[in-house]
């Protein structure tokens, strides 16, 4: 499994923020969520789509995860997408907007509204387990 980040962050700053946020936070004492998904899931490269400024913009359906697909070569219906935005409902214009030609799937979902916890990313992996099932 490889992680990348789709966030809607509102500013340059807070783009900055959240950048300098996942090279702080440490998983285990001296590896950064940065130096995991960054570092080992796509060799260093920075593929992560943080912002809405241009490329990017506010809705993530029709700018990040187009993005991702085409530098990861990961299809749709193979990511699974958490999401923590509670004014608005990311998860269903992804689901809508980001499917496949071939399946008419998209990537799996989960909105968590208080934060992703464990309990959270068990749910998401039960529910991507059971929908690439359908496949």
């Amino acid at each position: 499994m490889r992680v990348c980040f789709a966030s809607s962050a509102d500013t340059p700053q807070a783009e900055r923020i959240g950048r300098a946020a996942l090279k702080l936070l440490e998983v285990v004492p001296g590896i950064t969520v940065w130096d995991l998904v960054v570092g080992r899931d796509w060799k260093g490269e920075d593929i992560n789509q943080i912002g809405r400024q241009p490329p990017l913009s506010s809705n993530k359906s029709a700018t990040h995860f187009p993005i991702l697909r085409e530098l990861t070569k990961v299809r749709y219906d193979r990511m699974l997408f958490f999401d923590d935005c509670n004014w608005g409902d990311h998860c269903g214009q992804v689901e809508r907007a980001c499917k496949e030609s071939d399946t008419k799937k998209g990537p799996t979902t989960v909105r968590t509204p208080f934060g992703l916890g464990p309990d959270e990313w068990a749910t998401g992996l039960e529910k991507y387990a059971k929908n690439c099932k359908k496949h």
